[in-house]
């Protein structure tokens, strides 16, 4: 079968030959998933719902607390469209691409394929910063509960979800009246709630979906599409129970990491904490999954496991990954800034700009008119909101460079 376009188009990454092969090489398997499985992957972002990715300005509020309500209702609507989008472009051409970077090189061709691979490259390294963070904010939790001197820092800990919903109800009942403003100069608030917008992309989206459908069963498109519906409907009530709630009780002024700003029994936050620190290993493995197959596809490393060879190059090449993704975690202390910036040139234009071109040149003979005017508002909105989102990150890191120490505890 051949490619939906004409030979005046940009240069491809695919020949004739490969055309006649289904499924590209990979040293990893594929299609071997139910998509029950592929409804945990679609979850993982929700554990985010409990830490603030350190967003905070001088006065120790959170920016994001106040816009994450309305945000998250009208994100999981769109997320939802855009991801159901790339689903359905899955099998596309006659060929199966199990890598975004492949879908993006097979529409527009190998200066695409470089620059999707970059920027999700990026994204999910970021993605990875904050679960290290998110797991050493849980073992400091765990640490703080016992012991009240506070002599564990938070670098050192790089060294060496319906329990929060209850507590957090009950500490609204109980608190008193809570401050819901946000401080700061009108230019300040437009400014953060901007760069909030653009975290909250980058913190609520995976950047991988290709990659989670190239383990779910045959029919990948059906299997997909059924845990994404399952996911933003039956799935994301824990995240909207954690955001309305814990605003609501906790207003604009808590902690970064939403456990802290609890009170109660000792063994639910400790279980709780405990229970973040797990699904943190869990899910930083899971998005460091695109790098770990480049690296075993691009080397052949395949077969056991256990073999020698396999096992010895996943270690540095894997323990080297960790180890600089743990090194740069420690590192900055406003990493949210950063993560605003990377939601802004990476998540912005991966999840809802090339979504919809993409669904638009390889559906556009498929498309009413109606249909194209609004992939291409969506393509415009989004692009004016990476580059104000981008500006307002870039200010939000000078601002508080001027405080900047490195290796900062959190």
């Amino acid at each position: 079968m051949e490619a939906p376009n004409d030979d005046s188009g940009p240069p491809r990454v695919y020949s004739e030959e490969q055309l006649a092969v289904e499924v590209p090489e990979t040293a990893h398997q594929i299609s071997h998933d139910s998509c029950g499985f592929k409804l945990v992957l679609c979850s993982l972002p929700e554990l985010t719902v409990l830490m603030y990715w350190g967003i905070r300005d001088n006065h120790g509020s959170s920016r994001m607390d106040r816009w994450r309500s309305w945000f998250n209702c009208s994100h999981s609507y769109i997320a939802l469209c855009k991801f159901s989008h790339r689903a359905k472009l899955h099998e596309f051409g006659g060929k199966r691409h199990i890598r975004y970077r492949d879908l993006a090189g097979f529409i527009y061709g190998r200066k695409a394929y470089s620059l999707t691979w970059a920027l999700q490259y990026v994204n999910l390294f970021m993605i990875n910063i904050g679960y290290i963070i998110l797991a050493g904010q849980s073992l400091k939790a765990i640490y703080v509960l016992f012991r009240d001197d506070n002599d564990m820092k938070l670098p050192v800990l790089y060294r060496d979800i319906w329990g929060p919903i209850a507590l957090s109800a009950k500490d609204g009942i109980e608190a008193p009246t809570r401050d819901y403003d946000i401080p700061g100069t009108t230019a300040g608030k437009i400014f953060s709630t901007i760069g909030a917008a653009a975290n909250l992309v980058f913190a609520f989206n995976t950047g991988m979906l290709p990659e989670i459908q190239a383990t779910v069963r045959p029919p990948v498109v059906k299997n997909m599409m059924k845990a994404l519906y399952f996911q933003f409907t039956v799935g994301v009530l824990p995240m909207y129970a954690v955001t309305f709630i814990g605003y609501w009780a906790y207003g604009s002024v808590t902690s970064t990491f939403l456990l802290n700003s609890m009170n109660g029994p000792v063994w639910v936050l400790t279980l709780a904490s405990i229970a973040s620190f797990l699904q943190t290993v869990i899910a930083l493995h899971i998005f460091a999954s695109p790098m770990y197959e480049y690296m075993d596809t691009r080397y052949g490393i395949k077969g056991s496991p256990l073999a020698f060879q396999n096992l010895s190059f996943r270690f540095m090449v894997r323990g080297g990954y960790l180890a600089t993704t743990t090194f740069v975690a420690a590192l900055l202390p406003f990493l949210g800034d950063f993560m605003s910036l990377t939601g802004a040139v990476s998540t912005f234009p991966l999840t809802f700009i090339l979504a919809n071109h993409m669904y638009l040149v390889a559906k556009k003979n498929k498309l009413t008119s109606a249909q194209k005017s609004w992939h291409w508002f969506n393509v415009c909105f989004f692009g004016f909101m990476s580059l104000i989102s981008a500006v307002a990150a870039l200010r939000l890191i000078a601002v508080h460079s001027n405080t900047y120490n490195p290796f900062a505890d959190l």
